[in-house]
């Protein structure tokens, strides 16, 4: 279990899209949740996303895994990065576990990067905020103030700049956390062999918005009249000229569907529920029945949710959970279980509360967990 050290509260309002900090042993007592070793072998895997950076003799190369092996992996100059890493290890899971308090739905992943004496990406701008966790060794940081750069070595993909004057300068120590907010340049270099984690925060873009619910949309097949006008007058001296109030009835079309709360709220629920990295589903095999699945519960069966599984529900709407980009109407009674499914990582008998008796629940939470959105455990952890 992870421990700040720290007012989770206090950092929000002071710093939380605002500025660049340090937290000093951010965390009780920490130790790394990974070694290297585990690093390498997550690298190794096809389905996790994974590359190697160098940089010697002063050219920058990206290798993208899976990897074979790591015999000849460079004495320096070079950093392995491992994606999603809280998806496919339980420590990297609790680690990532500490900054729950915060919106999930902004919740993009925990990356940890091994790191050789020099090594890193160079200097660069993300648009996300990042809580950089220092592990074992020693890592130098520098972030400068938001500005205008210049792009350097665009065929990297590492959205690196030429340069900058730092802001901050300094040097982290396991439990140490740095904390950049979108747009602020920064650039680590390693100073013995280390581990960090960077656990991050990405909102969407206004356009990704637009694009992805003009989608829903037209799938739904809504908004399919034409503009109409019965009062229009004739344009005897200007025909060609677009008038002022054609363009008005044009917005009112539009906005009607901007302001479908109905359909808006289900959109967006499945739209920031989707999958942002490969997830470990599994599946059991034979399948589970829901008779089966509610006897085993009753008998003391629990149930983890699988790490990663974005799972949300509107505040004031909680009939309708939204997993992996589909929404699911609970049944009718059931509705006080949603936080629960959606905030909680364990579910057991005694917490289904209600819905345990309800027959039309068990399909559900059995379509569930035969996708793998939820396993069995044997017990409750404590």
């Amino acid at each position: 279990m992870y421990q700040f050290q720290f007012s989770i509260a206090d950092f929000m309002s002071t710093y939380w899209h605002q500025a660049p900090t340090v937290i000093r042993q951010g965390f009780i007592d920490f130790e790394d949740p990974i070694d290297p070793e585990e690093v390498a072998g997550l690298a190794m895997e096809a389905d996790i996303d994974s590359r190697m950076v160098t940089h010697a003799n002063g050219q920058w190369q990206v290798a993208h895994g899976p990897f074979e092996d790591f015999s000849n992996f460079p004495d320096t100059h070079a950093q392995l990065i491992v994606q999603a890493a809280n998806h496919w290890h339980p420590g990297a899971r609790e680690l990532a576990s500490a900054f729950s308090t915060l919106p999930q739905w902004l919740f993009d992943d925990l990356m940890v990067c091994y790191s050789q004496p020099q090594g890193g990406v160079g200097p660069h701008i993300d648009q996300y905020d990042v809580f950089i966790v220092q592990g074992q060794g020693r890592r130098r940081w520098r972030v400068g103030p938001k500005g205008d750069y210049q792009d350097a070595n665009l065929e990297t993909g590492l959205k690196q700049i030429t340069g900058f004057d730092a802001i901050i300068d300094v040097e982290l120590a396991p439990g140490d956390i740095l904390y950049i907010p979108p747009g602020f340049p920064h650039e680590g270099d390693t100073l013995e062999p280390s581990l960090s984690y960077s656990i991050g925060y990405r909102s969407p873009k206004a356009r990704e918005l637009l694009s992805s619910y003009a989608d829903q949309v037209i799938v739904d097949e809504a908004g399919d009249n034409h503009f109409h006008w019965p009062a229009m007058p004739a344009q005897p001296d200007a025909p060609a000229a677009l008038d002022p109030q054609h363009l008005a009835q044009m917005d009112e079309m539009m906005m009607a569907l901007m302001q479908d709360e109905t359909r808006k709220k289900r959109w967006v629920g499945e739209f920031l529920s989707q999958a942002r990295h490969e997830l470990d589903l599994l599946s059991p095999d034979p399948q589970w029945q829901p008779d089966s699945l509610k006897a085993a519960m009753q008998d003391g069966l629990c149930l983890e949710k699988l790490s990663g599984l974005r799972a949300f529900y509107h505040a004031d709407q909680s009939e309708i959970i939204f997993m992996l980009g589909e929404s699911f109407d609970l049944p009718e009674g059931c509705e006080s279980l949603t936080p629960k499914l959606c905030n909680q990582r364990f579910i057991d008998w005694e917490m289904l509360g209600e819905a345990a008796e309800n027959s039309l629940f068990w399909p559900m939470l059995t379509l569930w967990v035969n996708r793998g959105y939820w396993y069995p455990l044997d017990e409750v952890p404590e």
